[in-house]
Protein backbone atom coordinates (compact mmCIF):
# COMPACT_ATOMS: atom_id res chain seq x y z
CA UNK A 1 0.00 0.00 0.00
CA UNK A 2 1.24 3.56 -0.94
CA UNK A 3 1.21 6.20 1.67
CA UNK A 4 -0.13 9.78 1.35
CA UNK A 5 2.25 11.28 4.26
CA UNK A 6 5.99 10.01 5.45
CA UNK A 7 7.47 11.70 7.97
CA UNK A 8 11.77 10.50 8.06
CA UNK A 9 13.53 11.15 11.53
CA UNK A 10 11.83 14.07 12.02
CA UNK A 11 12.99 16.91 14.96
CA UNK A 12 11.89 20.00 16.04
CA UNK A 13 13.18 22.03 19.43
CA UNK A 14 11.92 25.21 20.84
CA UNK A 15 15.10 26.39 22.66
CA UNK A 16 15.55 23.71 24.79
CA UNK A 17 12.67 21.84 24.70
CA UNK A 18 12.53 19.29 22.44
CA UNK A 19 9.26 18.48 20.65
CA UNK A 20 9.91 15.86 18.61
CA UNK A 21 13.00 13.56 18.36
CA UNK A 22 13.82 11.57 15.29
CA UNK A 23 10.44 10.53 14.46
CA UNK A 24 9.25 8.98 11.66
CA UNK A 25 6.33 7.13 10.38
CA UNK A 26 3.87 6.64 7.35
CA UNK A 27 0.42 7.58 6.70
CA UNK A 28 -0.92 4.69 4.06
CA UNK A 29 -3.44 6.17 1.89
CA UNK A 30 -7.79 5.28 2.25
CA UNK A 31 -6.95 4.59 5.69
CA UNK A 32 -7.66 6.67 9.44
CA UNK A 33 -4.19 6.78 11.42
CA UNK A 34 -4.92 7.41 14.93
CA UNK A 35 -2.22 9.85 16.03
CA UNK A 36 -2.27 9.06 20.35
CA UNK A 37 -0.28 10.21 23.15
CA UNK A 38 -0.18 11.82 26.58
CA UNK A 39 -0.36 15.86 26.57
CA UNK A 40 2.86 17.17 25.59
CA UNK A 41 3.78 14.09 23.49
CA UNK A 42 4.67 15.63 20.26
CA UNK A 43 1.27 15.07 18.39
CA UNK A 44 0.57 19.14 17.84
CA UNK A 45 4.04 20.01 16.86
CA UNK A 46 3.96 17.29 14.38
CA UNK A 47 0.53 18.01 13.15
CA UNK A 48 1.67 21.74 12.71
CA UNK A 49 4.52 20.79 10.50
CA UNK A 50 2.06 18.65 8.56
CA UNK A 51 0.53 21.68 7.75
CA UNK A 52 3.42 24.08 7.30
CA UNK A 53 2.68 26.24 10.75
CA UNK A 54 6.14 25.23 11.30
CA UNK A 55 8.98 22.99 9.53
CA UNK A 56 11.44 20.40 11.37
CA UNK A 57 14.87 21.27 12.33
CA UNK A 58 15.97 17.94 10.78
CA UNK A 59 14.47 15.43 8.91
CA UNK A 60 11.75 15.23 5.85
CA UNK A 61 8.43 14.89 5.37
CA UNK A 62 7.06 13.41 2.20
CA UNK A 63 2.84 14.26 0.81
CA UNK A 64 2.39 11.71 -2.11
CA UNK A 65 5.36 10.63 -2.66
CA UNK A 66 6.96 14.58 -3.13
CA UNK A 67 8.82 16.72 -0.31
CA UNK A 68 5.88 18.47 1.39
CA UNK A 69 5.68 21.88 -0.16
CA UNK A 70 3.53 25.43 -0.14
CA UNK A 71 0.81 24.14 -2.61
CA UNK A 72 0.11 21.02 -0.75
CA UNK A 73 -1.66 23.15 2.03
CA UNK A 74 -4.25 22.49 -0.43
CA UNK A 75 -4.79 19.27 -0.76
CA UNK A 76 -4.68 18.93 3.25
CA UNK A 77 -7.75 19.93 5.50
CA UNK A 78 -7.16 20.24 9.39
CA UNK A 79 -9.78 20.69 12.05
CA UNK A 80 -7.57 21.82 15.23
CA UNK A 81 -8.45 20.92 18.78
CA UNK A 82 -8.91 24.89 19.40
CA UNK A 83 -11.57 26.22 16.96
CA UNK A 84 -11.06 29.37 15.15
CA UNK A 85 -14.14 30.94 13.60
CA UNK A 86 -14.59 34.28 13.76
CA UNK A 87 -17.42 34.74 15.93
CA UNK A 88 -18.60 37.96 15.04
CA UNK A 89 -19.07 36.98 10.88
CA UNK A 90 -22.23 34.96 9.77
CA UNK A 91 -22.20 31.88 9.41
CA UNK A 92 -22.90 31.58 5.53
CA UNK A 93 -20.55 34.57 5.25
CA UNK A 94 -17.30 33.08 7.19
CA UNK A 95 -17.87 29.29 5.55
CA UNK A 96 -17.43 31.38 1.78
CA UNK A 97 -14.57 33.22 2.72
CA UNK A 98 -12.65 30.04 4.25
CA UNK A 99 -13.65 27.61 1.07
CA UNK A 100 -12.53 30.37 -1.45
CA UNK A 101 -9.31 30.34 0.61
CA UNK A 102 -8.50 26.79 -0.25
CA UNK A 103 -8.97 27.24 -3.77
CA UNK A 104 -12.72 26.92 -4.24
CA UNK A 105 -15.03 29.38 -6.40
CA UNK A 106 -17.78 31.03 -4.73
CA UNK A 107 -20.25 29.71 -6.63
CA UNK A 108 -18.60 25.92 -6.68
CA UNK A 109 -18.24 26.92 -2.60
CA UNK A 110 -22.30 27.82 -2.51
CA UNK A 111 -22.82 24.45 -4.23
CA UNK A 112 -21.41 22.15 -1.88
CA UNK A 113 -21.89 23.94 1.39
CA UNK A 114 -25.92 24.06 0.41
CA UNK A 115 -24.98 20.18 0.08
CA UNK A 116 -23.16 19.98 3.85
CA UNK A 117 -26.20 22.48 5.27
CA UNK A 118 -29.01 20.35 4.11
CA UNK A 119 -27.07 16.95 4.68
CA UNK A 120 -26.66 18.61 8.81
CA UNK A 121 -30.23 20.18 8.10
CA UNK A 122 -28.58 23.57 9.32
CA UNK A 123 -29.82 25.85 6.37
CA UNK A 124 -31.40 28.00 8.68
CA UNK A 125 -27.83 28.76 10.29
CA UNK A 126 -26.82 30.63 7.32
CA UNK A 127 -27.84 34.63 8.11
CA UNK A 128 -26.56 32.86 12.46
CA UNK A 129 -23.57 34.81 13.56
CA UNK A 130 -21.09 31.65 15.26
CA UNK A 131 -21.30 33.76 18.55
CA UNK A 132 -25.06 33.16 18.42
CA UNK A 133 -24.59 29.06 18.05
CA UNK A 134 -23.44 26.74 20.87
CA UNK A 135 -19.92 25.06 20.75
CA UNK A 136 -21.42 22.11 19.01
CA UNK A 137 -23.26 23.77 16.36
CA UNK A 138 -19.53 25.83 16.05
CA UNK A 139 -18.15 22.75 15.39
CA UNK A 140 -20.53 21.16 12.67
CA UNK A 141 -19.66 24.76 10.54
CA UNK A 142 -15.58 24.03 11.64
CA UNK A 143 -16.18 20.57 10.62
CA UNK A 144 -17.75 20.94 7.13
CA UNK A 145 -15.30 23.65 6.37
CA UNK A 146 -12.52 21.37 6.98
CA UNK A 147 -13.70 18.74 4.60
CA UNK A 148 -15.33 21.09 2.01
CA UNK A 149 -12.62 21.25 -0.91
CA UNK A 150 -12.00 17.74 -0.68
CA UNK A 151 -8.84 17.18 0.30
CA UNK A 152 -6.89 14.02 0.01
CA UNK A 153 -5.33 14.62 3.47
CA UNK A 154 -7.87 15.68 6.25
CA UNK A 155 -6.77 16.01 10.16
CA UNK A 156 -8.83 15.39 12.75
CA UNK A 157 -7.56 16.64 16.28
CA UNK A 158 -10.32 15.46 18.56
CA UNK A 159 -13.13 16.11 16.26
CA UNK A 160 -16.03 14.65 18.74
CA UNK A 161 -15.03 17.43 21.36
CA UNK A 162 -17.88 19.68 22.47
CA UNK A 163 -20.39 17.39 21.28
CA UNK A 164 -23.25 15.10 22.56
CA UNK A 165 -23.35 11.21 22.12
CA UNK A 166 -25.89 12.14 18.85
CA UNK A 167 -23.83 14.70 17.29
CA UNK A 168 -20.37 12.72 18.12
CA UNK A 169 -22.29 9.77 16.37
CA UNK A 170 -23.52 11.58 13.75
CA UNK A 171 -19.61 13.17 12.88
CA UNK A 172 -18.49 9.55 12.95
CA UNK A 173 -20.36 8.51 10.38
CA UNK A 174 -19.27 11.19 8.34
CA UNK A 175 -15.88 10.77 8.57
CA UNK A 176 -16.19 7.01 8.04
CA UNK A 177 -18.00 7.80 4.72
CA UNK A 178 -15.09 10.42 4.01
CA UNK A 179 -12.84 7.34 4.09
CA UNK A 180 -15.09 5.39 1.99
CA UNK A 181 -14.99 8.03 -0.76
CA UNK A 182 -10.79 7.87 -0.57
CA UNK A 183 -9.88 10.21 1.94
CA UNK A 184 -6.77 9.26 3.90
CA UNK A 185 -7.10 10.52 7.55
CA UNK A 186 -4.84 11.55 10.95
CA UNK A 187 -7.07 11.04 13.70
CA UNK A 188 -5.63 12.50 17.37
CA UNK A 189 -7.69 12.04 20.34
CA UNK A 190 -7.70 10.67 23.95
CA UNK A 191 -10.51 8.77 23.35
CA UNK A 192 -9.64 5.57 22.84
CA UNK A 193 -13.31 4.01 22.29
CA UNK A 194 -13.20 6.34 18.89
CA UNK A 195 -9.53 4.45 18.31
CA UNK A 196 -11.03 1.20 18.83
CA UNK A 197 -14.09 2.38 16.02
CA UNK A 198 -12.48 4.02 13.60
CA UNK A 199 -8.50 3.26 13.83
CA UNK A 200 -6.76 1.02 11.33
CA UNK A 201 -3.35 2.35 12.17
CA UNK A 202 -1.67 4.17 15.31
CA UNK A 203 1.17 5.69 16.16
CA UNK A 204 1.68 5.97 20.20
CA UNK A 205 3.78 9.31 20.85
CA UNK A 206 5.81 9.92 24.30
CA UNK A 207 7.93 12.54 25.70
CA UNK A 208 8.72 13.41 21.71
CA UNK A 209 9.55 10.12 20.39
CA UNK A 210 7.38 7.75 18.66
CA UNK A 211 7.37 4.09 21.18
CA UNK A 212 4.71 2.30 19.35
CA UNK A 213 3.00 2.09 15.06
CA UNK A 214 1.47 -0.32 13.30
CA UNK A 215 -1.54 -1.84 12.37
CA UNK A 216 -3.78 -1.74 15.47
CA UNK A 217 -5.32 -5.22 14.94
CA UNK A 218 -0.98 -6.31 14.38
CA UNK A 219 -0.50 -4.50 17.59
CA UNK A 220 -3.11 -5.90 20.28
CA UNK A 221 -2.26 -9.90 19.02
CA UNK A 222 1.44 -8.35 20.08
CA UNK A 223 0.47 -7.62 23.23
CA UNK A 224 -2.11 -10.38 23.85
CA UNK A 225 -0.62 -12.44 27.02
CA UNK A 226 -2.64 -15.36 27.26
CA UNK A 227 -5.41 -13.81 29.74
CA UNK A 228 -9.05 -16.00 29.40
CA UNK A 229 -12.38 -15.58 30.58
CA UNK A 230 -13.44 -18.93 31.51
CA UNK A 231 -16.97 -19.75 32.62
CA UNK A 232 -17.23 -23.79 34.12
CA UNK A 233 -20.73 -25.36 35.18
CA UNK A 234 -20.08 -27.85 38.16
CA UNK A 235 -22.05 -28.49 41.24
CA UNK A 236 -18.68 -28.71 43.15
CA UNK A 237 -18.05 -24.98 42.36
CA UNK A 238 -16.23 -24.18 45.75
CA UNK A 239 -14.09 -26.61 45.83
CA UNK A 240 -13.21 -26.36 42.50
CA UNK A 241 -12.45 -23.41 42.92
CA UNK A 242 -9.69 -23.77 44.88
CA UNK A 243 -8.18 -26.47 43.13
CA UNK A 244 -8.07 -24.44 40.13
CA UNK A 245 -6.68 -21.67 41.66
CA UNK A 246 -3.70 -23.89 43.45
CA UNK A 247 -3.28 -25.17 39.79
CA UNK A 248 -3.46 -21.71 37.48
CA UNK A 249 -3.44 -18.71 40.04
CA UNK A 250 -6.53 -17.42 38.98
CA UNK A 251 -6.52 -13.36 38.64
CA UNK A 252 -10.33 -13.53 39.91
CA UNK A 253 -13.18 -15.94 40.54
CA UNK A 254 -16.67 -16.47 41.73
CA UNK A 255 -19.32 -19.03 41.96
CA UNK A 256 -22.94 -18.41 41.04
CA UNK A 257 -24.56 -21.31 43.39
CA UNK A 258 -27.92 -21.07 42.34
CA UNK A 259 -27.10 -21.31 38.32
CA UNK A 260 -24.06 -24.00 39.56
CA UNK A 261 -21.90 -21.27 37.46
CA UNK A 262 -18.04 -20.86 38.16
CA UNK A 263 -16.36 -17.70 36.30
CA UNK A 264 -12.89 -16.97 36.50
CA UNK A 265 -10.13 -15.21 35.19
CA UNK A 266 -6.73 -16.89 34.33
CA UNK A 267 -3.56 -16.09 32.60
CA UNK A 268 -2.74 -19.34 31.21
CA UNK A 269 0.94 -21.03 31.26
CA UNK A 270 1.09 -21.44 27.43
CA UNK A 271 -0.62 -21.30 23.93
CA UNK A 272 -1.74 -24.66 24.07
CA UNK A 273 -5.66 -24.21 24.89
CA UNK A 274 -6.71 -27.52 23.37
CA UNK A 275 -4.91 -29.25 26.53
CA UNK A 276 -6.27 -26.99 28.97
CA UNK A 277 -10.14 -27.59 27.53
CA UNK A 278 -9.83 -31.20 27.71
CA UNK A 279 -8.78 -30.71 31.40
CA UNK A 280 -11.67 -28.11 32.11
CA UNK A 281 -14.35 -30.17 30.11
CA UNK A 282 -13.44 -33.17 32.31
CA UNK A 283 -14.71 -31.46 35.29
CA UNK A 284 -17.78 -29.36 34.09
CA UNK A 285 -19.52 -28.25 31.13
CA UNK A 286 -17.18 -25.37 29.66
CA UNK A 287 -20.24 -22.73 28.67
CA UNK A 288 -17.75 -19.73 28.26
CA UNK A 289 -13.51 -19.78 26.99
CA UNK A 290 -12.93 -16.27 25.61
CA UNK A 291 -9.05 -14.97 25.52
CA UNK A 292 -8.93 -11.17 26.58
CA UNK A 293 -7.66 -9.37 23.93
CA UNK A 294 -6.35 -5.87 25.01
CA UNK A 295 -7.71 -2.64 24.14
CA UNK A 296 -6.32 0.78 22.78
CA UNK A 297 -6.47 1.64 26.21
CA UNK A 298 -4.73 -1.37 27.75
CA UNK A 299 -2.10 -0.55 25.10
CA UNK A 300 -1.77 3.13 25.75
CA UNK A 301 -1.28 2.61 29.42
CA UNK A 302 0.97 -0.50 29.24
CA UNK A 303 3.37 1.16 26.73
CA UNK A 304 2.95 4.49 28.64
CA UNK A 305 3.82 3.55 31.96
CA UNK A 306 6.66 0.72 31.05
CA UNK A 307 8.39 3.93 29.37
CA UNK A 308 8.46 5.90 32.09
CA UNK A 309 9.54 3.10 34.34
CA UNK A 310 12.70 2.04 31.73
CA UNK A 311 13.16 6.09 31.36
Amino acid sequence: MSNILVAKEVTKKFGDYVALQNVSLAIPKNSIYGLLGPNGAGKTTLIRIINQITHPDTGSVFFDGEPLQPHHISMIGYLPEERGLYKSMKVGEQALYLAQLKGLSKSEAKKRLKFWFDRFEIGDWWNKKIQELSKGMAQKIQFIVTVLHRPKLLIFDEPFSGFDPINANIIKEEIIKLKEEGASIIFSTHRMESVEELCEYIALLHESEKILDGKLIDIKKAYKNNVFDIGLETANGEVLMQELNEKFQLNKSDYNVSEKQLNFTVQLPSNDTHQILTYLSSIGIVNNFMERIPTASDIFIKTVQSKETHA
